[in-house]
């Protein structure tokens, strides 16, 4: 059940306010999720190109950290947008995207207002998805 249900028809086609706020629920979803939610460990470790952080016990990192955490990060998003809209898939969308964006950012493909953008202009895409009824 979408967490906005209480308020908005989700199931339903939205109309033109009920998708403003449905993308105003996204938009502080995303900024939760990508601001106070990644913190340090996981905005530094998610990037291959940076030197991993040491693990809370002190320990070294895997090799192969960036991916777990990378991954962890993306899930966050995803599980914002599943309650937002309550669609699972539009979630697994969203982990998707937000995954090869932020990996595009690592790697020096996109600045931090493009990555920032892409994220905004994905959840207008479910919104669209969500209005022309295909969900």
């Amino acid at each position: 059940m979408p967490l906005l249900s209480t308020i908005l028809p989700i199931n339903s086609v939205p109309d033109f306010s009920t998708a403003l706020i449905l993308f105003f629920a996204l938009a502080i979803g995303h900024a939760l999720a990508d601001f106070p939610l990644q913190g340090e460990f996981l905005s530094i470790g998610k990037n291959r190109n940076i030197p991993a952080p040491k693990l809370a016990d002190g320990d070294e990192s895997p090799k192969r950290l960036w991916i777990y955490l990378m991954s962890a990060h993306s899930l966050i998003h995803a599980g914002f947008v599943w309650m937002i809209t309550g669609s699972a898939l539009l979630g697994f969308f969203e982990f998707v995207l937000h995954w090869i964006i932020d990996a595009l950012k690592c790697e020096g493909r996109t600045t931090f207002e493009t990555d920032q953008l892409l994220h905004l202009l994905s959840k207008v895409l479910y919104i669209a998805i969500l209005a022309m009824g295909w969900l």
